[in-house]
């Protein structure tokens, strides 16, 4: 198949999960041709059967923002009739459902014959955040009714969808995925030692994500103040992002400012995990947890608010410890009593990797976009 991948090029779960998802369809035989507006993070070296095409969006005088829907829309109609696509799957609904919706009509009235189907694919704040809002709402809804599939990433988000947007038609959930061949733990002692010194009671903890207010980078800072008070710890802040500055303010205040790694956004985050004792993800909402997951799959158990589909990840008290926002304390408990019995961090570690592989492994879930693209070609021809 001939797919076009529409993804944001930005570090976040939607642009990983989107060039992780055509990597892998690339390696599977497929054609996959990314169209963002810079190289997609993650993307690495040149692979066969991957190609990528540039967005440009040019400023003019008379506008007085860029004009990036119309620029996107354009280059999916350059690229799906250049090279024939068979799909064009927009990840993130805001506003890459709709370009996806408007090249279709283009392509629609332009030659008469079949023109590409249109996925979309719902990763969470598109629909939770950005996609509700007043400014957004009915042209986002109308933009998901008009694909040709919708999927979610979870079975969360799709209620979230369905109530928040009042839309009707059928939407599939489909998780977020790894390379569970690659995202696995490595013994890397001279990482370990470079943040952890040589004190071997010394435990790593670790937070990625994209620093924005829903990570909430204050109760991550508040929860380790906490858990260094009853073990040797450092903390471990992976990513970049709006609230990275409150992390170096609050770190100050609260004194820990020599107990903290900021090392910045990073491709390869399997080695950080690799010397991790503890994920800490305490946001206000996640619609799957990707981030969660990387971890659980190097054998990091997490320690997480119970919300959004972070439940449909991580088994309460089997795979991982779930606590409602805002709960600083029982976090801090859950914490400090895995770090502080190695029985028992053993057992949640081997049970956390066990989760990624028997649901969140490449190999079950590629399929499943692969069935959805096949059953859409099938139907239009």
């Amino acid at each position: 198949m001939n797919i076009g991948i529409v993804c944001y090029a930005s570090v976040g779960g939607s642009g990983i999960v989107a060039t992780e998802l055509g990597k892998a369809l690339a390696m599977r035989g497929h054609q996959v041709h990314f169209i963002s507006t810079e190289t997609p993070f993650r993307l690495g070296e040149f692979q066969a059967g991957m190609a990528f095409h540039q967005v440009l969006t040019p400023t003019y005088p008379l506008f007085r923002e860029p004009q990036y829907l119309l620029s996107l829309s354009n280059t999916i109609v350059q690229v799906a009739r250049e090279f024939s696509l068979d799909i064009i799957h927009a990840h993130y609904a805001v506003p890459h459902a709709t370009a996806a919706f408007l090249s279709r009509q283009v392509l629609r009235s332009g030659n008469g014959g079949p023109s590409p189907k249109v996925v979309t694919t719902l990763h969470g704040t598109d629909i939770t955040l950005v996609g509700n809002d007043p400014s957004y709402s009915q042209i986002v809804a109308f933009s998901i009714e008009q694909s040709d599939r919708v999927t979610a990433v979870s079975e969360s988000l799709r209620a979230s969808t369905y109530a928040e947007l009042k839309v009707t038609r059928e939407i599939s959930v489909i998780p977020n995925f790894l390379d569970c061949a690659i995202h696995r733990r490595q013994s890397l002692p001279d990482l370990r030692r470079r943040f952890a010194g040589d004190n071997p009671d010394t435990k790593i903890v670790t937070h990625v994500s994209n620093f924005r207010p829903v990570k909430r980078i204050d109760l991550v800072l508040a929860i380790f103040d906490r858990i260094r008070r009853a073990v040797p710890a450092r903390l471990l802040l992976v990513g970049d992002g709006p609230e990275l500055g409150t992390a170096y303010r609050l770190a100050r205040e609260l004194g820990i400012w020599q107990l903290i790694d900021i090392v910045g956004a990073q491709e390869e985050v399997v080695p950080l995990l690799s010397v991790s004792d503890l994920f800490l993800l305490p946001s206000s909402q996640e619609s799957f947890g990707l981030a969660a997951l990387e971890a659980m799959a190097c054998e990091v158990p997490v320690v997480a608010s119970r919300v959004g589909g972070v439940p449909e990840v991580i088994e309460h008290g089997i795979s991982g410890f779930l606590h409602p926002p805002e709960a600083i304390d029982e976090m801090t408990a859950s914490a400090v009593a895995l770090l502080t019995d190695p029985a028992r961090h053993r057992e949640m570690a081997a049970a956390a990797r066990r989760r990624a592989l028997d649901h969140f492994c490449v190999d079950k879930v590629v399929p499943m976009y692969e069935d959805c693209y096949q059953t859409l070609i099938a139907d239009s021809r």
